[in-house]
């Protein structure tokens, strides 16, 4: 019982997202959105092409995804089988959307496992070694509200750094691909509501505790349609709707559907995500702090000292921070010199606990 893949390799050409179902096996293309750019269909890849049988879905408790080696080219017949947490994207390449990651939706974009079991927190993961010495993961967000800091932050900031886009932003699609292009992993923030709310507004389409499930699910697939190509999700704001397990429950559901992260900045003690990620198999990460509360260079060292104090006890440490211009400086000093004391910087799905890897 075999699905049939059709696979061809595709350049950089925009392809129709509101219009039909990504999930069909295509070439991995680019996917350019923004607030209001709608990307463009592709062209159908012929019939004729090498076609591939993939067994269905794999269990999550042991992934596999098993490849017939296609013999209508005159090749021999061959099973190779892989987990699927092995394929991640060469960065050479990993500004492409994998269109099997993709669903098509009303909003645009939407990531989705794939029908042989890859997650997108997975292929668009960035490498790294592997080894078991001090880890820490900086995630600066933020970026697509400002062209000009995104660009700096983008351009300064070593490869290693995860940065997070701004729903809201402009031109994501774009970013989003010079940020991969450049070796950065990526992360997708998302607009919560706060105590205060809405005197202390997160931005367009903010999830609250008031709405409906299926009215935050859509505000969630929204920001998910931005762009492409990321591993995790990340709150913004959100002290409010974090801890209301009513609310934050089908939210978290639905990450474990689509193969997302979720990261928590760690600012409220009353966020009930950790829970709900173990339930609904989601890879989760909580920061361990905020490097610029105060937006001092001096300061923002400070912290950056105290996360490799906490990686060196623990092994590891997850800051976060925004794209303000004295942050990507002390950041990007930073990370150079914490190099040299042996400590490795890691993108925030290194550091991510995985259910599904138990």
């Amino acid at each position: 019982m075999a699905l049939v893949l059709l696979a061809v390799v595709g350049g950089s050409a925009a392809i129709a997202l509101r219009n039909r179902d990504l999930r069909d096996p295509a070439p991995a293309v680019e996917v350019k959105s923004s607030q209001d750019e709608k990307p463009a269909a592709p062209a159908s890849p012929p019939a004729s092409q090498a076609s591939t049988a993939v067994e269905p879905a794999p269990k999550k408790d042991g992934p596999q995804i098993i490849h017939v080696r296609p013999t209508e080219t005159g090749g021999e017949a061959g099973i190779v089988v892989h987990d699927p947490s092995t394929f991640s994207q060469n960065l050479s390449t990993a500004h492409l959307p994998d269109r099997a990651l993709i669903e098509m939706s009303e909003q645009g974009p939407l990531p989705i496992r794939s029908v042989d079991g890859r997650r997108p927190f997975d292929v668009y993961a960035r490498p790294w070694s592997g080894t078991g010495g001090a880890r820490v993961a900086i995630v600066i967000g933020g970026l697509a509200v400002s062209q000009t800091g995104t660009q700096e932050a983008i351009a300064k900031l070593p490869s290693e750094v995860t940065l997070a886009f701004a729903p809201q932003g402009n031109s994501i699609g774009r970013w989003m691909q010079e940020a991969r292009r450049t070796g950065h992993e990526i992360a997708m923030q998302l607009p919560l509501e706060p105590f205060d709310y809405p005197n202390v507004n997160p931005g367009r389409n903010t999830l609250t505790v008031d709405a409906t499930p299926a009215e935050n699910l859509k505000r969630l697939r929204w920001a998910l349609s931005r762009t492409t190509n990321y591993t995790t999700v990340m709150n913004y704001m959100g002290a409010l709707f974090c801890a209301d397990e009513d609310a934050m429950a089908p939210v978290m559901a639905e990450l474990g559907r689509r193969g997302l992260g979720y990261l928590d900045d760690g600012s409220s003690a009353r966020s009930v995500a950790s829970g709900l990620a173990v339930k609904d198999g989601v890879p989760f990460a909580v920061g361990d702090t905020t490097i610029d509360a105060v937006q001092d260079r001096g300061a923002i060292l400070k912290k950056l000292d105290e996360l490799e104090a906490t990686a060196r006890a623990k092994g590891f440490a997850i800051g976060t921070g925004s794209a303000f211009g004295v942050t990507v400086d002390a950041v990007a000093a930073w990370v150079n010199e914490a190099k040299k004391r042996g400590i490795e910087i890691v993108p925030v799905s290194a550091v991510a606990a995985d259910p599904e890897r138990k």
